[in-house]
């Protein structure tokens, strides 16, 4: 992986492949977030090259922007240096043998849509209006949204009795509730507005505050109540492939 900064993203693409890579090699559930976001990654800039966006430019420069947050936190982590609590949590759960895929792709979604996502908007609005932002930053969700669809649709691929039995069940929809992406959306958007009118002096403060609640809704991905962490167990108990085929899988599918 080059250590220049990435700027474009074909550079964001690109490593997030290495990541990829790495983590078959390494048989590292936190490949599983990578594979997933490449795949997003790759939809964000077919829908620029579309012209989807108001400002194409400027979506690029907000998804490369949003990109470096999950990747220098990845490396920060790999080369044991200290990183924000919610990633800090994601990938300290990826060395765990419990975890679920989907599990795995929460963790990641938690730390990145409601922790990343409004520091990035603000950040490519600095010196400008943050509701110029406001239209493209809704359809760069409803491409975000197919995250959810994503992680629905490969849960069949990896195990698939498990949308079945969580159906079943009656909890998919309450276990999945905290992480729909109009949740998310509203919550990253409010939270931009919030960075924007924080004085430089204060930004810490808010970052570590917003940090602090984003790593508490660890406990509802990895304690979703008796009957859906009952079934999560079964489902661990009965997964098959190794990391790396996983991993292969949640590439091929969609």
């Amino acid at each position: 992986m080059s250590e220049k900064p990435i700027s474009t993203i074909d550079g964001v693409i690109e490593t997030l492949e290495f990541i990829i890579q790495y983590s078959e090699k390494n048989n590292d559930p936190s490949g599983y977030f990578a594979a997933l976001y490449q795949k997003v990654t790759i939809k964000v800039k077919e829908e620029i090259d579309n012209n989807y966006f108001d400002d194409g430019p400027r979506m690029e420069q907000l998804d490369v922007l949003f990109a470096n947050r999950y990747i220098d936190a990845w490396v920060a982590h790999k080369a044991g240096k200290p990183t924000s609590a919610c990633w800090a949590k994601a990938f300290e759960l990826a060395t765990d043998y419990w975890p679920i895929v989907l599990q795995h792709l929460l963790l990641g979604m938690n730390a990145h849509i409601n922790f990343d996502l409004g520091m990035s908007a603000a950040e490519v609005s600095r010196g400008k209006k943050l509701d110029d932002l406001h239209d493209d930053f809704n359809r760069i969700n409803e491409i975000l949204s197919s995250l959810v669809h994503e992680v629905q649709d490969n849960l069949s691929v990896v195990w698939p009795a498990l949308k079945i039995i969580l159906k079943w069940t009656g909890k998919v929809d309450d276990y999945l509730v905290d992480f729909s992406m109009k949740l998310a959306r509203d919550g990253a958007w409010k939270y931009a507005t919030e960075v924007a009118g924080t004085s430089d002096e204060e930004l810490e403060a808010c970052f570590s505050r917003r940090d602090e609640r984003v790593a508490k809704k660890v406990s509802v991905i990895m304690q979703p109540g008796l009957i859906a962490s009952a079934v999560l167990l079964l489902v661990r108990l009965t997964e098959r492939g190794t990391v790396a085929q996983k991993i292969g899988k949640l590439k091929r599918a969609g």
